[in-house]
């Protein structure tokens, strides 16, 4: 797979070695947010232009305070529209609506998500009221605004999906 594409031309592309490192380290965030920090199993990462520098890093704090979101609005908080435009978010899992307009309006360029919300959705299952997944993948939220985010995920090379699910069943199996 060949990653050379990017929504604005001053980002460096996201080469296999750099989704590789970035999606480790989002996996081993969420872990850690898992068993140190006793968080919910969600991460996120912000890449700086180089598709390589770790900007900032986020968990999920609560139900409505995701990972993505949280990530996003400091991120728009302490770095300019163009600068963002620039940079990478990596989630553990595919950003909700909500999270999806978050870094839609921080004005991030491109979004890597390791996991579908599909899985999330099998994993937590139907009513699961500390995770009520919506059927609304984060592309149709995209693809409804004015400037454009590059989008790449599920990612199921390299067995990324499976080691986010893997890990994340270790906290959901416990919550039912």
């Amino acid at each position: 797979m060949t990653l050379t594409t990017t929504s604005s031309p001053d980002a460096l592309p996201l080469t296999p070695e750099r989704l590789a490192s970035a999606a480790a380290k989002c996996v081993a965030l969420q872990q850690s947010g898992r068993e140190i920090h006793f968080k919910r199993p969600f991460a996120a990462l912000l890449l700086g232009p180089d598709s390589e520098t770790v900007l900032m890093m986020s968990l999920s704090l609560s139900h409505v305070r995701h990972a993505e979101c949280e990530l996003a609005r400091n991120a728009a908080d302490n770095y300019s529209w163009d600068y963002l435009a620039k940079c990478t978010m990596v989630s553990t899992w595919e950003p909700c609506a909500m999270c999806a307009g978050t870094i839609y309006w921080a004005h991030i360029g491109r979004l890597v998500y390791l996991a579908s919300e599909k899985a999330l959705q099998k994993l937590t299952g139907t009513g699961n009221t500390e995770n009520l997944t919506l059927d609304m993948p984060c592309r149709e939220v995209f693809a409804a605004g004015q400037t454009a985010v590059e989008v790449l995920g599920p990612l199921t090379t390299e067995g990324w999906e499976q080691k986010v699910v893997d890990d994340a069943a270790q906290y959901w199996l416990k919550k039912t």
